[in-house]
């Protein structure tokens, strides 16, 4: 299981789809307050599908309530543009925490600065600053699932059987 945290969103539709994608993954969805809209709004639920009611979801207040939780280590990765880490370098394990900010302002300057180490970036041509949240998170979810594959109990291959 991951854990993928989404610092702030402020986009329903993201937010949605990132919810569908960890219950395909059977990853643990935490939302970091303030969110740009109300978790029952209908776009978020959209993107999710009838997904939305199977999402492992967890509800942070603020960063700092997150970061007491679940302080900046060896199990967090925390995407961002402000890196050389490319995203498959970095090691991931079963049960770490990979944190993206806000569509808006990624994620505080501050923490990236205080733990380089834990940064990681997707490569991007040069015309191209970002890529959408969603996109950015499958990304990555699914690198740290090609590490782990054995970890990952639940993830299943549709129509391996029939090979």
């Amino acid at each position: 299981m991951l854990n993928i945290v989404l610092v702030e969103p402020q986009i329903p539709p993201n937010t949605g789809t990132i919810g569908r994608l960890c219950v395909n993954l059977g990853a643990t969805l935490h939302l970091v307050k303030p969110l740009g809209f109300d978790i029952d709004d209908k776009a978020v639920k959209r993107a999710g599908l009838d997904y939305w009611h199977l999402v492992d979801l967890v509800l942070w207040e603020s960063f700092s309530d997150f970061l007491e939780a679940h302080p900046i280590g060896v199990h967090s990765h925390m995407a961002t543009t402000k890196t050389d880490k490319l995203y498959w370098e970095a090691s991931f394990r079963k049960g770490d925490y990979i944190l993206f900010g806000s569509e808006t302002k990624g994620i505080d300057e501050k923490v990236l600065l205080a733990h380089p180490e834990q940064c990681i970036t997707i490569p991007m041509g040069e015309g191209g600053r970002s890529l959408n949240l969603g996109l950015s998170v499958g990304i990555v979810a699914y690198e740290a699932l090609r590490q782990n594959y054995e970890g990952f109990e639940k993830i299943t291959i549709p129509n391996k059987e029939a090979e």
